[in-house]
């Protein structure tokens, strides 16, 4: 049983950047929960990072029995199986940011806020950026 409403950033910039948000949703519905309400797909430039590759962004909403930390740990897996690698010299490159074919980003999980090192939550840069806040305006009228 669904109890949680949880909206997820979803974002890629390499490969077939559609199909990649389309089978995110498909993984989030079938491991996260069932995907209720979708965005359209929003085609911006990199954030926070200097790259050619633009990004499609989407956001979805979720309802979900999962809590923020299994949810985290699902995505992450997610990621993992579409490709995704952490950059592992992130200190000595001093990059955070970089070209991904998925990346997805818990935004809100109910009225819940977290902050531990790993996990903040709502996503503490979300209102800096309009790739997420657009798509989530447009499934949450409330915001």
């Amino acid at each position: 049983m669904a109890d949680h409403q949880v909206y997820l950033g979803l974002g890629s910039n390499l490969g077939n950047r559609w199909e990649n948000l389309e089978q995110a949703i498909r993984f989030i519905d079938e491991q996260v929960g069932t995907v209720t309400r979708q965005s359209s797909f929003v085609e911006t430039e990199p954030w926070g990072f200097q790259s050619d590759n633009h990004f499609l962004n989407a956001v979805v909403l979720c309802e979900t029995d999962k809590t923020p930390r299994e949810i985290l740990r699902l995505t992450q897996q997610i990621e993992r199986d579409m490709g995704r690698h952490k950059n592992v010299n992130r200190r000595l490159t001093n990059r955070n940011y970089t070209d991904r074919p998925i990346d997805i980003d818990i935004l809100l999980y109910d009225d819940l806020s977290v902050d531990e090192p790993d996990l903040k939550i709502p996503h503490p840069l979300m209102y800096e950026r309009d790739f997420v806040m657009l798509p989530l305006r447009e499934i949450n009228n409330k915001l």
